[in-house]
């Protein structure tokens, strides 16, 4: 959540900076990547927060009408496909990760990798937080909407 908080603020900054210096005639380039940079990570870490913290959609409400076997099925069913969907972007994610390596970004020329690592990162906190969520479900039971807030 700190990281979500830092990006946001990053990216408010670097927005804020970028058309003043642009209203003053002197434009800072680089204030583009930063901004790109900043929401790009945003989004990413606010997909893993979300997960962490169960605020994502999926099947809740068909899940959370239902009890006992049924519950933890549809509970453990919609968790592990949030697992595949997590596996995907991290391979796919390291995948687009290396070929990130063969273009660069303009004006700073750093490569488009250090944009395309958000996307593994994510998928692996994401699998990180669903795997802690299904254990936690298994033994102690998922809990309502209304108790886990």
């Amino acid at each position: 959540m700190i990281l979500c908080g830092v990006a946001i603020a990053g990216f408010t900054v670097s927005v804020v900076c970028d058309i003043a210096t642009r209203m003053l005639g002197a434009p800072w380039l680089w204030l583009q990547e930063v901004t790109m940079t900043f929401f790009i990570y945003g989004v990413f870490a606010g997909t893993a927060a979300a997960t962490r913290r169960n605020d994502h959609l999926y099947l809740a409400v068909l899940a959370e009408s239902l009890s006992g076997g049924r519950r933890l099925f549809f509970e453990i069913f919609n968790r592990l496909v949030v697992l595949a969907v997590a596996a995907c972007m991290v391979w796919y994610g390291y995948l687009n990760f290396l070929d990130g390596f063969r273009s660069l970004r303009m004006p700073s020329m750093t490569p488009l990798a250090s944009l395309y690592a958000a996307i593994p990162l994510c998928g692996i906190l994401v699998i990180l937080f669903t795997v802690e969520q299904i254990v936690n479900g298994w033994r102690n039971g998922f809990p309502d909407r209304e108790q886990a807030s």
